[in-house]
């Protein structure tokens, strides 16, 4: 039975872990040695901030420390999804992740139930995924294609109260007329995280063929020019007990749907929220994804973005999600290949 030293150590140990949860989600320190300023920051050894994120990443609570990129400024991606029986529920899921640009795919209780995200290196590379998936499938997909966002920003705490959760940050278009040839080969290098060693944008150059000031020098420009639109800790919500994944989508008026967007990216609690073009069979064409720790939290949040759609709501449903097949950061190596094939 613990003690109530070794329980004062347990909370005191949990604290730090969600110090560094929260607060390094954005502005991770792009220097040489950024898990020193990390550690100076908190009064910790370098060494041992390294470890709590190896753990931290061993345990599934963290997916990757990286960059999170503004959607389609380097490659392309969309939205999918398809209707699917249950009976062959494991094995569309089998045929959709073969696809090597698939990063993102989970379960929702709707008719409409797989839905996933799709990357690829240009939108003629993507439209052959997902031609080829369909085909796999024998099923006709829907393409939603991002038209505007709204927020985008996914970065929410893990310590405060749910309609609290969400970093709210001014959205900056980006400007991928500062993206050089060359960037790509070091955002690749990126694509599985941050190597959690002392000096881990020397490691991320040894394997892009650059320097690690260039690295750096890369990575601060994309930033200061929105393409990174943040630079830090990714959480795996569900671990950290966001269980509740509900994705909102609303079917407004062409001439009302940017106004209602820039309203409903305010509401507390709304994670992202973005205009996608409607497909034929889906009408809905605002998303807001609401992030909390059970359904009974979920729904005040739900119930607001209901008011505020108000008369410009032509139609609306929502989507929990019930099971997650694959969540990852985008390919960004050399084209994409047919897994498949």
């Amino acid at each position: 039975m613990p003690t109530g030293l070794d329980q004062e150590t347990q909370q005191e140990s949990k604290a730090i872990d969600l110090a560094l949860l929260d607060r390094w989600q954005h502005d991770f320190p792009l220097v040489p040695h950024p898990f020193q300023v990390i550690a100076s920051e908190l009064g910790l050894r370098e060494r041992e901030v390294l470890e709590r994120f190896q753990t931290l990443l061993a345990n599934n609570a963290i997916s990757r420390i990286g960059a999170i990129l503004a959607p389609n400024t380097v490659g392309a991606s969309t939205l999918a999804a398809v209707s699917v029986e249950k009976v062959d529920l494991d094995e569309a899921v089998r045929l959709i992740n073969m696809e090597h640009g698939v990063n993102h795919n989970y379960e929702r209780d709707h008719a409409v139930n797989l839905w996933f995200v799709v990357t690829a290196t240009d939108e003629a590379e993507l439209d052959a995924s997902l031609a080829r998936i369909s085909s796999r499938l024998g099923k006709d997909v829907f393409d939603l294609r991002l038209e505007r966002p709204f927020h985008l920003d996914l970065g929410f705490s893990i310590a405060g109260r749910p309609e609290d959760s969400l970093v709210k940050r001014r959205l900056r278009p980006a400007n991928a007329s500062m993206i050089e040839p060359d960037d790509r080969e070091v955002l690749a290098a990126l694509q599985d995280g941050l190597p959690l060693v002392f000096r881990p944008f020397h490691e991320i150059g040894r394997h892009a063929g650059r320097s690690e000031a260039d690295v750096l020098a890369r990575l601060e420009r994309l930033s200061q020019a929105g393409v990174i639109r943040r630079f830090g800790v990714v959480v795996k919500h569900r671990t950290l007990g966001f269980g509740a994944n509900a994705m909102v989508v609303f079917d407004i008026a062409d001439e009302d749907v940017d106004a209602v967007g820039e309203r409903l990216s305010h509401v507390p609690g709304v994670t992202l929220c973005y205009r996608r073009r409607r497909a034929s069979g889906w009408p809905f064409n605002l998303y807001c994804m609401v992030h909390a720790r059970s359904r009974a939290q979920a729904e005040p949040v739900i119930e607001r973005l209901k008011r505020l759609t108000g008369l410009t709501r032509r139609d609306m449903t929502v989507l929990f999600s019930t099971r997650c097949f694959r969540q990852r950061g985008p390919l960004l190596g050399a084209k994409q290949r047919d897994s498949g094939s």
